[in-house]
Protein backbone atom coordinates (compact mmCIF):
# COMPACT_ATOMS: atom_id res chain seq x y z
CA UNK A 1 0.00 0.00 0.00
CA UNK A 2 1.36 3.45 -0.86
CA UNK A 3 1.94 6.19 1.71
CA UNK A 4 -0.82 8.23 0.06
CA UNK A 5 -3.31 5.35 0.35
CA UNK A 6 -2.37 4.84 4.01
CA UNK A 7 -3.04 8.53 4.79
CA UNK A 8 -6.34 8.62 2.86
CA UNK A 9 -9.75 8.51 4.49
CA UNK A 10 -12.04 5.72 3.29
CA UNK A 11 -15.50 6.94 2.28
CA UNK A 12 -18.59 5.14 1.08
CA UNK A 13 -20.13 5.64 -2.36
CA UNK A 14 -22.65 7.98 -0.72
CA UNK A 15 -22.11 10.21 2.30
CA UNK A 16 -23.77 13.03 4.21
CA UNK A 17 -21.60 16.14 3.85
CA UNK A 18 -21.85 19.83 4.69
CA UNK A 19 -21.05 22.97 2.73
CA UNK A 20 -19.77 25.35 5.43
CA UNK A 21 -19.19 28.35 3.16
CA UNK A 22 -22.76 28.06 1.81
CA UNK A 23 -24.37 27.55 5.22
CA UNK A 24 -25.64 24.05 4.37
CA UNK A 25 -25.20 21.71 7.36
CA UNK A 26 -26.45 18.55 5.59
CA UNK A 27 -26.61 17.42 1.98
CA UNK A 28 -26.49 13.84 0.72
CA UNK A 29 -23.76 13.37 -1.88
CA UNK A 30 -22.79 10.63 -4.28
CA UNK A 31 -19.04 10.06 -4.47
CA UNK A 32 -18.36 9.25 -8.11
CA UNK A 33 -14.88 8.23 -9.23
CA UNK A 34 -16.20 8.11 -12.80
CA UNK A 35 -16.89 11.84 -12.77
CA UNK A 36 -14.01 14.31 -13.13
CA UNK A 37 -15.71 17.31 -11.56
CA UNK A 38 -18.10 17.85 -8.68
CA UNK A 39 -21.58 19.26 -9.16
CA UNK A 40 -24.31 20.72 -6.97
CA UNK A 41 -28.00 21.40 -7.63
CA UNK A 42 -28.48 25.10 -8.39
CA UNK A 43 -31.47 27.07 -9.66
CA UNK A 44 -32.50 30.72 -10.05
CA UNK A 45 -28.98 31.38 -11.34
CA UNK A 46 -28.16 35.07 -11.90
CA UNK A 47 -24.85 36.40 -13.23
CA UNK A 48 -23.61 39.89 -12.37
CA UNK A 49 -20.49 41.86 -13.21
CA UNK A 50 -18.11 41.42 -16.13
CA UNK A 51 -14.71 39.90 -16.79
CA UNK A 52 -12.71 39.15 -13.65
CA UNK A 53 -15.49 40.76 -11.56
CA UNK A 54 -18.13 38.29 -12.75
CA UNK A 55 -20.17 36.72 -9.93
CA UNK A 56 -23.00 34.24 -9.71
CA UNK A 57 -25.94 34.18 -7.34
CA UNK A 58 -28.00 30.99 -7.08
CA UNK A 59 -30.29 28.99 -4.86
CA UNK A 60 -28.92 25.72 -3.57
CA UNK A 61 -31.52 23.14 -2.61
CA UNK A 62 -30.18 20.48 -0.21
CA UNK A 63 -33.25 18.21 -0.14
CA UNK A 64 -34.29 15.75 -2.83
CA UNK A 65 -38.03 16.33 -2.94
CA UNK A 66 -38.51 19.64 -1.17
CA UNK A 67 -37.56 23.29 -1.65
CA UNK A 68 -37.46 23.75 2.13
CA UNK A 69 -34.24 25.11 3.57
CA UNK A 70 -32.94 26.33 0.19
CA UNK A 71 -30.11 28.82 0.63
CA UNK A 72 -28.92 31.69 -1.53
CA UNK A 73 -25.24 31.51 -2.41
CA UNK A 74 -23.16 34.23 -4.05
CA UNK A 75 -19.69 33.50 -5.37
CA UNK A 76 -17.09 34.65 -7.88
CA UNK A 77 -17.22 32.68 -11.12
CA UNK A 78 -14.06 30.61 -11.43
CA UNK A 79 -14.67 29.35 -14.96
CA UNK A 80 -17.21 28.10 -17.49
CA UNK A 81 -16.74 24.60 -18.85
CA UNK A 82 -18.37 22.18 -21.20
CA UNK A 83 -19.33 19.09 -19.19
CA UNK A 84 -20.56 15.79 -20.61
CA UNK A 85 -23.25 14.15 -18.48
CA UNK A 86 -23.48 10.40 -17.93
CA UNK A 87 -26.14 10.34 -20.67
CA UNK A 88 -23.67 11.92 -23.13
CA UNK A 89 -25.32 15.36 -23.22
CA UNK A 90 -22.81 18.27 -23.27
CA UNK A 91 -23.67 21.56 -21.58
CA UNK A 92 -21.78 24.66 -20.51
CA UNK A 93 -21.68 25.01 -16.74
CA UNK A 94 -20.56 27.72 -14.37
CA UNK A 95 -17.73 26.69 -12.04
CA UNK A 96 -17.33 28.09 -8.51
CA UNK A 97 -15.06 27.21 -5.59
CA UNK A 98 -16.80 25.64 -2.59
CA UNK A 99 -15.73 24.14 0.72
CA UNK A 100 -16.94 20.63 1.53
CA UNK A 101 -16.77 18.94 4.93
CA UNK A 102 -16.56 15.19 4.35
CA UNK A 103 -15.76 12.60 7.03
CA UNK A 104 -14.19 15.17 9.36
CA UNK A 105 -11.97 16.72 6.68
CA UNK A 106 -12.69 20.07 5.05
CA UNK A 107 -11.53 20.54 1.47
CA UNK A 108 -11.90 23.24 -1.16
CA UNK A 109 -12.85 22.20 -4.68
CA UNK A 110 -14.29 23.36 -7.97
CA UNK A 111 -18.03 22.81 -8.20
CA UNK A 112 -20.15 23.03 -11.35
CA UNK A 113 -23.68 24.39 -11.04
CA UNK A 114 -26.31 22.15 -12.57
CA UNK A 115 -30.00 21.33 -12.47
CA UNK A 116 -29.99 17.96 -10.71
CA UNK A 117 -33.79 17.66 -10.33
CA UNK A 118 -33.78 14.37 -12.24
CA UNK A 119 -30.77 12.96 -10.38
CA UNK A 120 -30.86 10.84 -7.25
CA UNK A 121 -28.49 13.14 -5.36
CA UNK A 122 -28.36 16.93 -5.02
CA UNK A 123 -24.58 16.77 -5.05
CA UNK A 124 -21.95 14.71 -6.82
CA UNK A 125 -18.34 14.66 -5.62
CA UNK A 126 -15.91 13.79 -8.42
CA UNK A 127 -12.25 12.76 -8.73
CA UNK A 128 -10.79 16.27 -8.48
CA UNK A 129 -12.19 16.62 -4.96
CA UNK A 130 -11.63 12.99 -3.94
CA UNK A 131 -7.94 13.07 -4.80
CA UNK A 132 -7.51 15.41 -1.81
CA UNK A 133 -7.18 12.41 0.49
CA UNK A 134 -10.16 10.10 -0.02
CA UNK A 135 -10.54 6.51 -1.16
CA UNK A 136 -14.03 5.32 -2.10
CA UNK A 137 -15.24 1.87 -1.05
CA UNK A 138 -18.13 1.11 -3.44
CA UNK A 139 -19.50 -1.55 -1.06
CA UNK A 140 -20.01 0.96 1.78
CA UNK A 141 -22.37 3.86 2.49
CA UNK A 142 -22.43 6.62 5.09
CA UNK A 143 -19.11 5.78 6.76
CA UNK A 144 -19.20 9.29 8.22
CA UNK A 145 -22.53 8.48 9.89
CA UNK A 146 -26.09 9.29 9.02
CA UNK A 147 -27.71 12.67 9.31
CA UNK A 148 -30.20 12.99 12.18
CA UNK A 149 -33.57 11.34 11.53
CA UNK A 150 -35.33 14.72 11.17
CA UNK A 151 -32.85 15.71 8.43
CA UNK A 152 -33.27 12.41 6.59
CA UNK A 153 -37.06 12.81 6.69
CA UNK A 154 -36.83 16.36 5.27
CA UNK A 155 -34.63 15.00 2.49
CA UNK A 156 -37.53 12.70 1.55
CA UNK A 157 -40.13 15.48 2.07
CA UNK A 158 -41.80 13.79 5.04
Amino acid sequence: MTDKAQSSIVAGWREWVSLPSAGVPWIKAKLDTGARSSSVHAYDVTITGEGSEERVRFRLQPWQESREDAVVVESPIRDRRHVRSSSGHVEERIVVIMRIALLGREIETEMTLSNRDEMGFRMLIGRQALRQGFLVDPAKSFLGGRAPREVRRRNRNR
